[in-house]
């Protein structure tokens, strides 16, 4: 019995284990230490990716991009042949073409195409079908009408000689006499005043192409020429007109003031506002409004600005349209000619 006395306390040791078992809960800094390795895996797997993203910029330069040039090289007579067209590129846009454009977005900006003998000709026709307009973008005055699209192109292909007065004093007259054979471009649907006068009054797709300031010179320089030839044209025939349909028979001095007066309601989407008299009568005033009138054009296209509804492009053309068609009836009109 003594020994189970003395053996007493051996059996509460048991109970003074307990801190024994807080030995885990003490390991547990331990445990954390793979926690700690943590942030040296992350290291490793943002190294793995800088190393990855590292790779990724060269991939592009080495690979896609002489891929494609390559291909492009192939499709063409080859790379010598490619490096050849950048100046013959250069050169075109003097005469029209924007610089820096590629591929089917260069083809109606400019005036010249594949074909240098063509002239380009995009066909208006309207709603009804009743008349058809054929319209020259890249000289702008170079427009008829007719009942269908053959015989409005016909008709265009009749004027070109007629024309070529325009482009003599644009000073584009070799230029333009080497156009031999019409290459039409476009069609696109009118309005009902093209299905009743014949005449263009819708926009192309080259009316709304983006126009370089040496593209817009161009332009004008051709406007102008119209001007000076119509300018010639009224100082040249008689003032009594052959008697006829068109115009109702009208005089000289009602076509030119008829000419002038339409054109300076245009000039108004530009923001030029001119006394009608000011420039049917005083040659001095007619100079200054037209300088006004090619001034607020450039103003307009300098700030990405369009002549209300109308695209610059357009403007232009019409100016220089209504200017010959009505030069070209005086002539046709002209009594002095006759008497010759």
């Amino acid at each position: 019995m003594a020994t189970s006395t003395k053996n007493s306390p051996s059996k509460r040791a048991p109970a003074k284990k307990a801190p024994a078992k807080k030995a885990p809960a003490q390991k547990a800094p331990a445990q954390k230490a793979p926690a700690k390795k943590a942030p040296a895996k992350k290291a490793s797997s943002r190294a793995a990716t800088k190393k990855v993203s590292s790779k990724r910029p060269p991939a592009k330069r080495t690979t896609k991009q002489p891929q494609t040039r390559k291909r492009a090289g192939r499709k063409a007579t080859g790379r010598k042949a490619t490096t050849r067209e950048t100046p013959a590129k250069r050169a075109t846009s003097r005469r029209g073409l924007e610089k820096g454009a590629a591929g089917s977005a260069r083809k109606p900006i400019g005036h010249r195409t594949a074909k240098v003998s063509a002239l380009r000709v995009v066909l208006e026709g309207g709603p009804k079908g009743k008349k058809s307009a054929a319209v020259a973008p890249d000289w702008p005055g170079l427009e008829r009408g007719a009942k269908t699209e053959e015989a409005a192109t016909a008709a265009l292909q009749d004027h070109l000689p007629r024309y070529a007065e325009v482009a003599k004093q644009a000073k584009m007259d070799k230029e333009f006499a080497a156009l031999t054979t019409v290459d039409v471009v476009e069609r696109y649907p009118g309005t009902g005043s093209t299905d009743f006068w014949g005449i263009s009054f819708a926009f192309s797709s080259f009316d709304w192409q983006a126009m370089s300031s040496e593209q817009l010179e161009r332009e004008l320089t051709l406007m102008q020429a119209c001007w000076t030839v119509f300018d010639r044209v009224r100082g040249r025939v008689s003032a009594q007109m052959q008697k006829g349909p068109r115009g109702g028979g009208r005089d000289r001095d009602r076509i030119v003031r008829h000419t002038l007066g339409v054109e300076q309601d245009w000039a108004r989407k530009v923001g030029v506002h001119t006394p009608r008299d000011a420039v049917v009568t005083d040659p001095a005033g007619l100079k200054a409004y037209r300088g006004d009138y090619c001034a607020a054009i450039r103003s307009f296209h300098a700030e990405g600005k369009i002549a209300r509804t109308w695209p610059l492009r357009y403007l232009i053309r019409h100016t220089a349209y209504h200017t010959m068609d009505h030069a070209w009836e005086m002539e046709d009109k002209d009594l002095s000619r006759e008497n010759a």
